[in-house]
């Protein structure tokens, strides 16, 4: 199980409402808090909505990680990314999501619920709450994305 129990912020749209839903109980069954900020049902919403509460939340320093799906992945990780101090990561495989927090030191995973099965973002999932960020020679790299704003 998981060394680190940071809580976690996560929010999805419509078109990946029932893969936040099971993401959100293997989080809460392996003891992790999880705040969901939406979307509750399949009910077409603004994916923007959701992607601004988690990564706003992330900026801020509320929550040092955060999950957010879509149905490609693809608006939730331009929306989180327009964020100070938000390194939001798109991951349609294994290997992104921990060389993500590897190097990058991902604050916020991205999944698209219409484009990646169960059984794969479950992995990412794990991966991603499992792996350190190595810091050293990627650290001043991160620092670098600071100053951009």
């Amino acid at each position: 199980m998981y060394k680190n129990k940071t809580p976690v912020i996560i929010g999805s749209d419509h078109a990946a409402y029932h893969l936040k839903e099971k993401i959100k109980a293997y989080i809460i069954e392996s003891g992790i808090d999880v705040e969901d900020v939406g979307t509750d049902s399949e009910d077409s919403v603004d994916y923007t909505d959701f992607g601004i509460k988690v990564a706003s939340a992330v900026s801020k320093g509320k929550f040092e990680r955060g999950i957010l799906l879509c149905g490609t992945g693809l608006g939730m990780s331009m929306v989180a990314n327009r964020f100070p101090h938000v390194r939001a990561a798109l991951c349609n495989d294994l290997f992104s999501a921990i060389m993500s927090r590897r190097h990058n030191n991902s604050n916020i995973l991205v999944i698209g619920g219409r484009v990646t099965g169960e059984s794969l973002a479950m992995a990412m999932l794990e991966a991603w709450l499992e792996t350190p960020f190595e810091g050293g020679r990627h650290q001043h790299r991160i620092e670098k994305f600071d100053r951009i704003y």
